[in-house]
């Protein structure tokens, strides 16, 4: 008789225990969320298990695991979210997901058949992992069909990013259209070139065309009707020359200036402000962390939206 009341006891705490775990958390529309799914997300936390990336963009990791309240909002996310996947009839049919397996497996360096050995060692039945990777696919196509097709960043909000966290001055940088009269040392030496420049100089002091003087004088082997130089960025001469040209403006014509190759009197044609080179080469870098920022504001606007519009009841 007392081995049967002790059966009793073991077995009503044994219920009792799975009610537990078993608990009905949440209603999100046709769906639950229970205790025992709480419990799952936490140990794949931990262990780093098999957990869609969607949603953790918008959550501190470490928060998860030690907060369950944050983690409960987190999954009540993901079922708005399968909710709306199902309400908008989106699929992954079994060809998509094999073909994103096929490209997991190549980006760890290995075929189907060495993965699907990976996970049989990690305790993964491969068609959950196929389930697993269908969710995603499903997941990301909701999330780039309703949120990030609508996110666009403008190089106006780059150069407004640069400009903020660098100082106007960094982010707009004179270009300048020259034409040139050269003068090289190598024809006559050093100071034969000095002198002939001077020389024309003086001619253009007198408002003789510019143009005139390099079709006669200048000595560029590759010369270009009018003298012309080229297009460039005032951080493309060296110091000397940038202290010479930088006070120019448009029509402009600069002193002899010295350079390696001899002597050349410019005139400037053209002058406009263009981006930096700084702000050129980090452009791509700052549109992706506008991206970044704008969607996790945008996404949780959207995830916020679509909780208003569900059915959520949290026990």
């Amino acid at each position: 008789m007392r081995f049967s009341f002790l059966s009793v006891l073991t077995f009503l705490s044994i219920s009792l225990h799975a009610e537990t775990l078993d608990k009905i958390l949440a209603v999100i529309n046709d769906d639950i969320l229970t205790q025992s799914d709480v419990v799952d997300f936490q140990k794949k936390l931990k262990t780093n298990g098999l957990i869609d990336e969607a949603l953790l963009s918008l959550y501190d990791r470490n928060l998860l695991i030690a907060n369950s309240k944050q983690l409960i909002d987190l999954l009540i996310d993901e079922k708005i979210i399968d909710s709306e996947i199902r309400r908008q009839g989106l699929v992954s049919p079994i060809e998509q997901v094999e073909s994103e397996i096929r490209n997991i497996a190549n980006s760890r360096g290995m075929d189907r058949n060495q993965l699907k050995l990976v996970l049989k060692n990690e305790g993964i039945a491969y068609s959950d992992y196929q389930d697993f990777v269908k969710t995603s696919l499903q997941r990301q196509s909701l999330i780039q069909r309703d949120v990030t097709s609508k996110i666009k960043i403008s190089d106006d909000e780059v150069n407004s990013f640069y400009v903020a966290n660098h100082g106007s001055s960094k982010s707009l940088v004179f270009e300048y259209t020259l034409a040139h009269i050269l003068f090289l040392s190598s024809i006559s030496g050093p100071k034969e070139a000095l002198r002939k420049a001077e020389s024309i100089h003086k001619k253009l002091e007198q408002k003789i065309p510019f143009e005139t003087l390099a079709s006669q004088y200048s000595e560029d082997p590759n010369f270009v009707q009018g003298g012309l130089f080229g297009t460039f960025k005032i951080s493309d001469f060296n110091k000397d020359v940038e202290r010479v040209i930088s006070k120019l403006n448009v029509s402009d014509i600069s002193p002899v200036v010295k350079m390696v190759d001899g002597y050349r009197i410019f005139k400037v044609l053209k002058k406009t402000l263009v981006p930096s080179p700084e702000l050129e080469a980090k452009r791509e870098e700052i549109r992706r962390k506008l991206m970044s920022e704008n969607f996790k504001r945008q996404f949780r606007l959207w995830l916020d939206q679509k909780r208003r519009d569900s059915y959520v009841r949290i026990n």
